[in-house]
């Protein structure tokens, strides 16, 4: 069964923000040690552990965290038969945080991830500078070349329209990562030693109209603006294809984003990648995805959402239906996939009955 575990509050020298209104969702199938490093930023925080693999094995967190942890025995228990919409053996799996927390942030992290330094040495709080993206508006609809003009020390360059300066609600904030850079197989193979050493003081707005690759090792995002369109597709065991879980959900949400009117950033924060994952296993499960996404992503890029869409939900059902009908005649994989995406909206909104019909802006 799921274990919650409710730790003592830690002595903090002020209320960390957004305390009560974010969960930290973390995938694994091994002991949580490197918790231990994020344990000043994350341990005011309500973690949810969605653990992989074998559910018999003992998943150790430290001590002094507030959690729940679920496996796989949980998730077949919670959802019953909609369950087949959850991936498993892949960190794809995370997805499952997303429905299961009551809170309106989300910050998801692999454990892999450290925390990295800036060019000062200073440690970096990511998940403090996330949920400054969340809470400050997004330029999706014009591009300011100051970046984030809502920065301290940072405005709207000349030119720009002010009727735009107020900008649009944040859904996503996308982080970034140095040392192991987020490659593809190819990519690790031709460039085994390369590490990603730049650090760049920025973030920007994604603008309307285009996709970018979502990496969900470093991701936050507004539950109650774009939670159910956060679905990383079904992945790992029994699938085709691996290593596009995070960016299957970066399309949809950006599609969906876009039609919505929502905005999404990329940039700060970093956090530090510690390993690379074997890029001859990594091109055994991304190699149909390295074919598809030619196809994919002309797909995405062409998707329209009929204006009578106002919820996330009806915007993402629409968008399976033309899964279904367009990549659907690619790989059989397309329709099983489309099937999936009605049923995770289907028990997403069983277990957040509150938010099934919000419309979007209103929650």
């Amino acid at each position: 069964m799921a274990t919650t575990v409710t730790a003592p509050s830690p002595s903090v020298p002020s209320t960390p923000l957004l305390k009560d209104e974010l969960d930290i969702v973390i995938p694994t199938i091994r002991n949580l040690d490197f918790l231990e490093m994020w344990r000043p930023f994350f341990q005011p925080y309500h973690l949810i552990i969605v653990q992989d693999g074998d559910p018999t094995k003992t998943i150790k967190v430290p001590e002094g965290f507030d959690y729940e942890l679920y496996n796989r025995n949980d998730i077949n228990r919670i959802l019953g038969p909609k369950a087949s919409c959850i991936s498993f053996k892949d960190s794809a799996c995370r997805c499952f945080g997303y429905m299961v927390s009551k809170k309106k942030y989300v910050f998801t992290i692999d454990d892999d991830c450290f925390v990295a330094k800036d060019p000062s040495g200073k440690d970096i709080n990511a998940l403090e500078q996330h949920i400054k993206n969340l809470l400050s508006p997004s330029t999706p609809f014009f591009f300011n070349t100051l970046y984030d003009p809502y920065r301290e020390g940072a405005d709207f360059v000349r030119g720009y329209p002010f009727s735009l300066r107020e900008g649009a609600k944040t859904a996503v904030s996308h982080g970034l990562w140095l040392n192991i850079p987020d490659y593809d197989a190819p990519t690790q193979m031709v460039k085994p030693r390369e590490r990603n050493t730049r650090y760049v003081d920025a973030v920007m707005t994604v603008p309307k109209g285009t996709l970018f690759p979502m990496c969900g090792m470093n991701l936050a995002f507004d539950r109650e603006l774009i939670g159910p369109a956060m679905y990383f597709g079904l992945m790992g065991d029994g699938q085709p294809i691996g290593r596009y879980d995070d960016m299957w959900a970066g399309w949809c949400m950006k599609v969906i984003c876009d039609h919505l009117s929502l905005g999404v950033k990329t940039g700060l924060p970093y956090l530090w990648h510690s390993k690379a994952s074997n890029p001859f296993v990594n091109l055994k499960k991304e190699y149909k995805g390295i074919f598809w996404q030619e196809d994919i992503i002309p797909f995405f890029q062409n998707a329209t959402i009929p204006k009578e869409c106002d919820t996330v939900q009806k915007c993402y059902i629409a968008l399976s239906e033309q899964v279904r009908e367009k990549l659907g005649k690619i790989d059989p994989y397309f329709i099983k996939l489309a099937d999936a995406m009605v049923t995770w909206i289907e028990a997403w909104d069983e277990l957040n009955p509150s938010t099934a019909a919000v419309e979007n802006g209103k929650a």
